[in-house]
């Protein structure tokens, strides 16, 4: 199967694809890699992002992440597929944060699923990869049946002089931090609790698109993004914030399928306060910062605007209360 050349991702000058064949780039051959699907960049993957970095820094080399795009459920159940937490560019982009400067993207199918998983540690990691260290969480499998493990990793980089670290179990209140946890925490509509589990604000970014203008009618111009389709975020009205140009600006969103006019297919409907202004096209972060209220179907449009203003001064209310974000 041909697969396009290693190449740069959008706005992610050290992050390449890997082709089968592609020459690695100098600058990150010779890496400490952190290896894993980093779904959501949460706690957990921070505290595997920090041994990834102390360890180059003993070394005296780069840190780069080494994950596989599509997410590999994706593959093998495309019927059941992942609600992924991050975007790729989005999963990138934090992890560089986190000091994971360089990165590694295996586009994964079911050819590179059918490979060994010695032959992923010596042929890839430590051959075309050089390898100077590798970092793992504690259930990192991978390899033809996911025979590879933590410990295989272990023996085979320490026959090589390449230092292996496990990272273990993150706990968080007690309770050990997953990707799963977030997702049953967004599905439910706790982003509050997501916020917590991952260490930072959850958040989702899209262009702005035309909608069908009803909000205009009601005195509730939105801003209207299409999530991901596996998107599993609870149905309802949130406070939110959206980084706009560099600004973040508070607001009221709606996500869900529109009961009171047509349940179609959902969108995030967000109103921006003390705002006007052409939003059409532009890229935008948007903050779920807490939940409101369910989606419900109103019997009139005086009624529903009697809502919106409920749930815009309570939202006004909660982001009052909230910090301003940093990032």
């Amino acid at each position: 199967m041909t697969r396009p050349a290693a190449a740069p991702l959008p706005g992610q000058p050290q992050s390449f694809v890997l082709d089968r064949d592609a020459a690695v780039p100098e600058a990150l051959r010779g890496a400490v890699l952190a290896l894993g699907n980093f779904d959501g960049v949460h706690r957990g993957h921070a505290e595997l992002a920090r041994v990834a970095t102390a360890m180059a820094a003993e070394r005296g080399c780069a840190a780069a992440v080494f994950t596989f795009e599509p997410h590999p459920r994706t593959v093998f159940k495309p019927e059941q597929p992942v609600f992924r937490l991050t975007s790729p560019e989005v999963k990138l982009e934090l992890l560089a944060q986190a000091g994971l400067v360089g990165s590694f993207v295996l586009p994964f199918d079911r050819e590179i699923a059918a490979v060994s998983a010695e032959s992923f540690i010596d042929d890839l990691l430590l051959g075309r990869l050089g390898a100077a260290g590798l970092v793992c969480g504690y259930d990192f499998h991978f390899g033809k049946g996911r025979t590879g493990s933590p410990e295989m990793l272990q023996a085979r980089g320490g026959a090589r002089g390449v230092p292996v670290s496990v990272v273990p179990p993150y706990s968080w209140h007690g309770e050990p931090v997953s990707s799963t946890l977030v997702r049953t925490a967004l599905e439910a509509g706790d982003v509050a609790r997501a916020a917590d589990l991952l260490g930072r604000v959850w958040f989702v970014r899209g262009e702005i698109a035309h909608g069908d203008k009803r909000g205009r009618d009601l005195g509730y111009p939105t801003a209207n993004m299409h999530l991901a389709r596996d998107c599993r975020l609870r149905y309802g009205i949130y406070a939110v914030r959206m980084k706009l140009d560099g600004i973040w600006r508070d607001g009221v969103a709606s996500f869900g399928s529109r009961p009171t006019f047509d349940d179609g297919a959902p969108r995030l409907e967000s109103f921006l306060f003390d705002f006007s202004g052409d939003l059409y096209g532009k890229i935008v972060d948007v903050v779920l910062v807490a939940w409101l209220r369910g989606e419900a179907k109103f019997d009139s449009l005086d009624a529903l605007i009697v809502q919106m203003d409920k749930d815009s001064a309570e939202a006004r209310a909660i982001l009052a209360r909230t910090p301003p974000f940093l990032r």
